[in-house]
């Protein structure tokens, strides 16, 4: 409780005391008892009552959050051209009266919940979007009023602001917005870009009339049952298509598989055919070259010497003729088989 709340709290008090003692000089009165020391009561109670009732009626406390708006019988326009500031004011009793504002950040919800908005009921705003689709948006206007214009304010709206300036705007603002965009894009792509314009737009409104608009929070966006039951299938058969795409993919990709190994043993076997002819291939070159050299290393003394060689096994005595040159005839190495 501040002083000037004090003040008049004892000013009542004071009040009471006077009408309490003047009852009492009354009756003593009506019984024709002395009333000399009641009445000095009644007359201290009565200036102790104006008194402080005079001085409650001139003091106004501002709380920091406040402005007061002075209506004044002595001021040319009716009203004083400078609110009150916080803190303890003085203003002329009974000529003048003061009407306090706050100034400090105020949120309005609209809500299709009840509970959560100010309204009673459900306040959800309805819209149709640019596809004819109906929709309901919940949203809520954080604002406060402008220090600076507040007696504007209070010469054009008093305290009607809110129901009459910023529920009409709020909700007219955003049923444009909606109109401009498809069911599809406001709940997806479009939301942020439409939740920025209706917060351009209503910010220019309350600006005209004296009011900043500090936030404005899209909170939900839902649709009538037949839509949002239309969206549901529609979703189902996304979800299925996308089901069937997968194994689709999933069968190119085994089939990709089994032809990868198909080709790799196919390579396999084309290689495993190319080393075997090129290993034939060497080994005939090999058989080929190893004839030539031994072809051209054969002499008559050589195949003599050999063919003793294996004679010699099962010879036990060789009778060797006068005048021969060879042991045996030697066998013929140049007819054709």
């Amino acid at each position: 409780m501040n002083i000037a709340s004090a003040i008049q709290a004892i000013g009542s008090f004071a009040w009471i005391v006077f009408i309490g003692l003047l009852v009492l000089m009354a009756v003593r009165a009506s019984r024709n008892q002395p009333v000399k020391g009641i009445t000095t009561g009644v007359i201290s109670a009565a200036v102790a009552a104006i008194l402080l009732t005079t001085i409650g009626a001139g003091l106004v406390f501002i709380q920091p959050e406040q402005r007061g708006i002075v209506v004044s019988a002595f001021a040319a326009k009716g009203y004083r051209e400078q609110a009150l500031q916080p803190g303890l004011r003085w203003i002329i009793p009974f000529a003048e009266q003061v009407t306090v504002y706050p100034i400090s950040r105020q949120t309005y919800t609209m809500s299709a919940v009840s509970n959560e908005g100010q309204s009673a009921g459900g306040d959800s705003i309805r819209a149709r979007t640019k596809d004819g689709q109906e929709v309901f948006i919940d949203a809520s206007v954080v604002y406060q009023i402008n220090p600076e214009s507040i007696i504007e304010l209070h010469i054009n709206w008093q305290s009607r602001y809110l129901n009459e300036l910023i529920r009409p705007a709020s909700r007219n603002t955003i049923r444009d917005a909606v109109s401009q965009y498809g069911v599809e894009e406001i709940v997806s792509t479009k939301r942020a870009e439409m939740e920025t314009l209706v917060k351009e737009q209503l910010a220019a409104k309350l600006t005209q009339n004296d009011l900043l608009l500090v936030d404005f929070l899209l909170r939900d966006i839902h649709f009538s049952d037949e839509y949002a039951a239309a969206v549901e299938q529609k979703q189902i058969a996304e979800q299925q298509a996308q089901q069937a795409a997968f194994v689709v993919e999933q069968k190119r990709q085994e089939a990709e598989q089994a032809r990868q190994v198909a080709q790799g043993q196919a390579d396999a076997s084309v290689i495993a055919a190319q080393g075997a002819a090129e290993s034939r291939l060497i080994e005939a070159n090999a058989e080929a070259e190893a004839n030539r050299l031994l072809s051209e290393s054969l002499t008559p003394e050589l195949i003599q010497y050999q063919y003793i060689l294996n004679l010699s096994p099962n010879v036990q005595t060789i009778f060797i003729p006068s005048g021969q040159q060879f042991i045996l005839p030697l066998p013929d190495t140049t007819s054709t088989p």
